[in-house]
């Protein structure tokens, strides 16, 4: 098969659209669609529906984009091995994590990163989806558990606990309470028992229910509940680095938290070699380290 009519194919069936295709490959439309219907007539086959609202790929057109997708993955990655100096670390590095630990932990530190790397480009994706590192929907991921998917190189990084916390001034006016009967009688913050997140928060929040709560709020991220807490909102349930990261927040009941969420740093095999990729996970290994030493320098003082 021709390569440029792959290419074509490929742009038209993730545009849906011949029109859109060509503004992307800077042809016309109908130069683009001779080179489909070029594509059809040597496959001897049908690639796509045409109707009024677009093209809708047929049974064999999907099977064509399926590969050809594959294709333009592997030489995503060939292209950013190749770009990767030796000497120096420049470039896009796509970094997925979830939205509390990107909003919370990783970008107030990113600048550390900048100084050391001005002409990195970082496109930082938050979601509790987990994106497909072999697939190269991302380059690199910190997730909240130990990474499933084959031909992945994992590090863990550190552990993580839910605890309880509250602004001073919100202790001020409310009380803090010194037992789960007591907490019950606060305003809840935490989140959405429905929304995706780690088990551990999830069960801690099913645990402080069956105490009959009598005001909650929830939020589909850790960002949004710690928002809430500093404003003096109730008690957060909320990741234990805010601790250090944030003045503005108290822990309550020290006793109670959950059990650990260990957090893992992973990129695919094929990125071994990758400069970008060392330089993000030498940053992210050094501020842990730096983080831990303040936690404990705080715990001795």
């Amino acid at each position: 098969m021709d390569w440029d009519k792959l290419r074509i194919f490929h742009a038209v069936a993730d545009a849906g659209s011949l029109t859109h295709a060509g503004d992307t490959l800077r042809l016309s439309q109908s130069a683009v669609s001779r080179q489909i219907r070029a594509l059809e007539e040597s496959l001897n086959t049908t690639l796509f529906h045409r109707h009024a609202r677009g093209l809708i790929l047929t049974e064999q057109g999907e099977l064509l984009f399926d590969a050809t997708s594959s294709m333009s993955k592997r030489l995503e990655t060939a292209e950013a091995r190749i770009k990767d100096s030796e000497e120096e670390v420049f470039g896009e590095l796509r970094v997925t994590t979830t939205t509390g630990f990107g909003s919370l932990w990783l970008a107030p530190r990113l600048s550390k990163l900048y100084e050391k790397y001005p002409d990195l480009k970082i496109d930082l994706m938050l979601e509790e989806r987990v994106l497909d590192l072999p697939m190269r929907e991302a380059d690199v991921a910190i997730r909240m558990k130990e990474p499933s998917q084959a031909d992945l190189i994992r590090k863990r990084l550190m552990g993580v606990r839910m605890r309880l916390y509250a602004s001073p001034e919100y202790l001020r006016q409310h009380g803090e309470p010194t037992s789960l009967e007591e907490v019950a009688k606060h305003r809840i913050i935490c989140q959405n028992p429905r929304s995706a997140q780690v088990q551990a928060g999830l069960s801690l929040v099913q645990h402080l229910m069956a105490y009959d709560i009598n005001s909650m709020l929830t939020v589909n991220n850790y960002f949004g509940v710690l928002q809430a807490v500093i404003h003096n909102i109730g008690i957060g349930i909320l990741p234990d680095y805010v601790t250090q990261e944030f003045e503005g927040v108290q822990r309550v009941m020290p006793e109670l938290e959950s059990v650990e969420v260990p957090v893992y740093l992973a990129y695919p095999e094929e990125l071994r070699q990758s400069r970008r990729i060392e330089a993000f996970r030498d940053f992210v290994q050094n501020e842990i380290i730096e983080h831990r030493r303040k936690l404990r320098e705080g715990v001795d003082n």
